[in-house]
């Protein structure tokens, strides 16, 4: 049982290698993490709707109906008729102060840009209109 000294013979005793376990490491590192995910709470993200309750009551009448369409290039058409942008806004009004209000249908082209169908929309929010829908959005499908 002797030991060799010096540099140029071969040793018999294997040489040490220290390096560090990862095993344990990552073991709890994992049951972190799903410690982590389990008491993180549900995001529930909800809109908080007041939805009509029960039948509605049967329409005596038919709602009056008013289109307006948007042509390509930002005409608006209040019934067929071209109007500007002021005499939009008188019927719009004209339409929020009647104590029935009209059904307002926009039917905007498909090419039209999204700046003129705002402004009308808008400026029918501004004055007060309530009964707007947009109309025949499948052609916007494609």
């Amino acid at each position: 049982m002797g030991m060799q000294i010096g540099s140029g013979g071969a040793s018999a005793d294997p040489e040490v290698m220290i390096e560090m376990n990862m095993t344990p490491l990552i073991d709890v590192m994992l049951v972190l993490i799903i410690m982590l995910i389990i008491t993180i709470p549900i995001q529930n993200h909800a809109i908080n709707l007041n939805m009509p309750t029960g039948t509605p009551p049967q329409q005596l009448k038919e709602p009056v109906v008013v289109n307006i369409d948007v042509d390509f290039d930002g005409t608006v058409l209040w019934d067929g008729v071209a109007v500007n942008q002021n005499e939009l806004e008188v019927k719009l009004q004209a339409v929020a102060t009647s104590p029935d209000q009209p059904e307002v249908h926009l039917r905007p082209v498909a090419v039209v840009p999204y700046k003129s169908v705002a402004a009308v929309m808008a400026a029918a929010q501004r004055l007060g209109v309530t009964k707007i829908g947009m109309v025949g959005n499948e052609q916007f499908l494609k």
